[in-house]
């Protein structure tokens, strides 16, 4: 081969692997991080203001559980709850709670509106849109009910395991 058909291959393969991965890139922008949107909130500043939440806890919160994916098996067991509403969410002190007495109590986390947050029940390390139970048995069976409370202890969703 001559220098010159190795340099259009070279160039090709340049091409092919910039396409590929900025269709990736763009893919995942899209699709990916705009389903990001629970922040977690940052520790209060000594003399700041507290922040004013946009819910009024006396109304109806459009928060549901989403589903739970991979009930009776540990390691792939998640909870995926969601704010369906305006402004942003509140869930520190919420609880997730399973019929059979286990409680997983959130962290201090905002979501806003749209915003998802899995709840794993094995254990891991927690992040803005992963939070781990940490029990060590599988939590969920089809047939039971996920509930939610506000902080308040007040039911805010349900879930039917399916």
């Amino acid at each position: 081969m001559d220098r010159r058909k190795i340099f259009s291959y070279l160039l090709l393969n340049i091409f092919v692997s910039a396409t590929v991965t900025g269709g990736i890139l763009f893919w995942y922008d899209r699709n990916y991080r705009a389903s990001l949107p629970a922040v977690p909130q940052s520790a209060p500043v000594v003399g700041a203001a507290e922040p004013v939440s946009t819910i009024n806890p006396q109304d109806d919160i459009p928060v549901k559980i989403s589903s739970v994916v991979g009930a009776g098996a540990l390691s792939s067991e998640i909870v995926v709850v969601k704010f369906e509403g305006e402004g942003q969410l509140d869930l520190a002190s919420w609880q997730l709670k399973d019929e059979d007495g286990n409680v997983f109590k959130f962290p201090k986390l905002t979501l806003y509106s749209n915003g998802i947050v899995q709840v794993h029940t094995a254990a891991g390390t927690d992040t803005v849109i992963d939070l781990y139970w940490g029990i060590g048995d599988a939590a969920w069976s089809s047939g039971e009910n996920a509930r939610l409370f506000d902080a308040q202890g007040n039911l805010r969703a349900v879930y039917r395991v399916p």
